[in-house]
């Protein structure tokens, strides 16, 4: 007789992750950990650690650490829950910024500004949620084959083709 030991999972996290780029690893190892360890389809995990990825850095370049004035030292919070329905929501949460989150709409040349049209492209839906204190929520719901067919053109955006610039020189 054998007998089948059940490992009770959590099905929410919550953990602060350092206001920078040092912490962001770590929130990746525990968020794939712990969503592999709950049933989560790999394709999900995957969408998820990257949206998590794109949502720290977010917090950390244009937020300012929870409870605290000026950026710098402090920490931002990430926490990530799956639902009766298997919808797994992520959150970042940092002490706000300057401006409100929304996609832009960076050159082709650009080095950033691409991570909301990523987010965009692979979640059900997102949103920004803002706290009477000044903290600013970032949320992403995300769900098994629901990412985007367009999702190349919507994280590159407009499309250049070549041989149409050269059509006047002949």
């Amino acid at each position: 007789m054998a007998f089948v030991v059940a490992q009770e999972v959590p099905t929410s996290s919550s953990m602060a992750v350092p206001h920078g780029p040092a912490g962001v690893g770590k929130a990746r190892r525990r968020m794939r950990e712990q969503l592999f360890r709950s049933g989560v389809p790999e394709s999900v995990v995957d969408d998820a650690v990257l949206i998590l990825s794109e949502l720290l850095s977010n917090a950390c370049r244009h937020g300012r650490p929870l409870g605290h004035g000026d950026a710098g030292d402090g920490d931002v919070r990430a926490a990530w829950r799956v639902d009766e329905a298997g919808r797994l929501t992520v959150e970042v949460t940092d002490g706000g910024g300057p401006t409100r989150p929304v996609p832009a709409t960076p050159s082709v040349t650009a080095r950033g500004g691409r991570g909301l049209n990523i987010i965009s492209a692979l979640a059900q839906e997102w949103g920004v949620r803002d706290s009477a204190t000044g903290e600013v929520t970032v949320w992403v719901i995300v769900t098994e084959g629901h990412r985007r067919e367009d999702f190349a053109a919507r994280v590159a955006g407009p499309s250049f083709d070549f041989a149409d610039a050269f059509d006047d020189l002949d």
